[in-house]
């Protein structure tokens, strides 16, 4: 793992340290300390320096979109205010830099119909050799698991064989992004595709000592850019890749395995709303079953009411872009 190289690498390396034991990922915050860092080293900056205004001008060059850049700074004032609580620093130098404001974020939402065509694009990417036929059927459980239950990426991947109960049809899906276990329901087809799978990997590999539902190799899982390269080639198969556009302040997001996780709520409240229920009152259920730490999270699928709908938004700003 590469170290840090400035003044602050002492600082930067305890404060995850920190927060490491207090239950928190910090991969992420360590690539955004770290982008901090090299900018520190390569501008020469001394500790008297780091003021608002040596911030503004940073921020001024960041060729990010504002969400991004909005991250980035909320990190590192979150570091500074950890550094006052040390005795380290006297003054958060970013108390009074104000977010920048963030352009609207439309993700890509797919169909019901255009989930089965991904799907079906998978599956006949299954090779037929031994080794290769299975991984390619445990890709596609993934995949399936992403667009059927709405489970994040890393969701599938990290499910042990005892996280499956057969007879209840429900995983258990432990310690995910907001720390929380859940135990959910699955769809009887669902059930079905991961009993195929099981005893398909019985069948060929007998006594298998791999604890993972989702079998790699060395006793191992799958990688998520694994999942991601065989939905990436699956999207272009079926006609749907396409670039992130961003047209005045709006961005419009590409396809990406996440998407599944966004069209899974999107399409499951437009089928509440159909059978004449209230989305509203929905949304606590599905948050719980997505596993958000609160309900508000969820709120936000209920800006893109389905595919056609988020389709509509992109013509309508392109149009008008346009004028």
């Amino acid at each position: 793992m590469r170290p840090f190289e400035s003044f602050l690498a002492p600082q930067f390396e305890h404060y995850i340290h920190y927060r490491q034991n207090m239950g928190y990922a910090t991969r992420t915050l360590r690539s955004q300390l770290m982008m901090f860092d090299r900018y520190l080293k390569q501008s020469r900056i001394e500790p008297n320096q780091l003021q608002p205004a040596f911030f503004l001008r940073l921020r001024e060059k960041l060729p990010w979109e504002p969400r991004s850049v909005n991250r980035v700074f909320s990190t590192l004032r979150v570091f500074f205010q950890y550094l006052i609580r040390q005795g380290s620093c006297e003054q958060n130098p970013l108390q009074d830099v104000p977010a920048l404001q963030e352009w609207h974020y439309i993700p890509f939402v797919f169909s019901p119909r255009q989930i089965d065509q991904l799907l079906s694009a998978v599956c006949k990417r299954i090779r037929k050799d031994k080794a290769g036929f299975l991984k390619n059927c445990g890709i596609h459980l993934a995949v399936l698991l992403l667009a059927r239950c709405g489970l994040r990426i890393s969701e599938p991947l990290r499910l042990f064989c005892s996280h499956y109960r057969p007879g209840e049809n429900t995983l258990y899906i432990e310690k995910t992004k907001f720390k929380k276990d859940r135990l959910i329901p699955i769809p009887q087809s669902v059930a079905m595709q991961i009993d195929n799978y099981l005893q398909l990997r019985k069948a060929l590999l007998g006594d298998d000592r791999n604890p993972y539902l989702l079998a790699g190799i060395n006793h191992k899982g799958f990688s998520t850019e694994q999942v991601r390269r065989a939905f990436h080639h699956a999207v272009k198969d079926i006609g749907l890749a396409g670039t992130r556009k961003t047209i005045a302040n709006t961005t419009f997001a590409s396809p990406t395995p996440h998407s599944l996780r966004h069209s899974y709520a999107i399409n499951t409240l437009k089928r509440i709303k159909q059978q004449g229920k209230s989305p509203q009152n929905a949304l606590p259920v599905l948050a719980a079953y997505m596993g958000h730490s609160e309900y508000k999270h969820t709120v936000v699928y209920l800006k893109v009411l389905d595919a056609e709908h988020r389709q509509g938004l992109v013509n309508f700003v392109t149009s008008k872009g346009a004028i």
